[in-house]
């Protein structure tokens, strides 16, 4: 099962480096929860595509995430992945008018490419389809981006 779990999350960051909320989506099970870090939960997999449409609609730029590191506990059906999210403000999906203003800030601040770090906690079904996403790369109000990470 490990080996399924590790190639599961090595998919699913493809999956979002690609830009397909679709194929995303196919990795969640019915009953999902997703909790992304800010305070919210989202219940079901309608709950869970809405709380993903930002990522995948240019508002951050083309996005990239960088797997570094994964502890599976098998006996669970859980795992632990740390990655890097890249930001590349130049390239992407066209963004929306309020997104360009936000993408105006955060080229002041950090440049057109940026990055952070995160982890997620990952619970998997017993067909190995993700049933909890718990997201953690909050550090205040934003995460901790920095130039060199992009």
């Amino acid at each position: 099962m490990s080996s399924m779990i590790e190639s599961q999350i090595l998919a699913f960051a493809e999956a979002f480096n690609r830009n397909s909320l679709d194929d995303v989506m196919s990795f969640f099970s019915e009953d999902a929860v997703y909790e992304p870090g800010d305070g919210k939960r989202h219940e079901g997999l309608a709950a869970v595509r809405k709380a993903f449409l930002p990522q995948f609609s240019g508002a951050f730029g083309k996005m990239r995430f960088v797997p570094e590191d994964a502890i599976v506990d098998l006996e669970n059906n859980k795992a632990v992945f740390t990655w890097v999210c890249k930001h590349n403000l130049e390239e992407g999906v066209k963004p929306s008018a309020l997104s360009r203003l936000r993408q105006v800030g955060l080229r002041a601040i950090f440049g057109n490419r940026f990055g952070w770090k995160g982890l997620d906690i990952l619970h998997f079904d017993d067909r190995g389809k993700i049933k909890a996403k718990y997201t953690y790369g909050w550090y205040g109000a934003m995460p901790h981006m920095q130039r060199e990470l992009g």
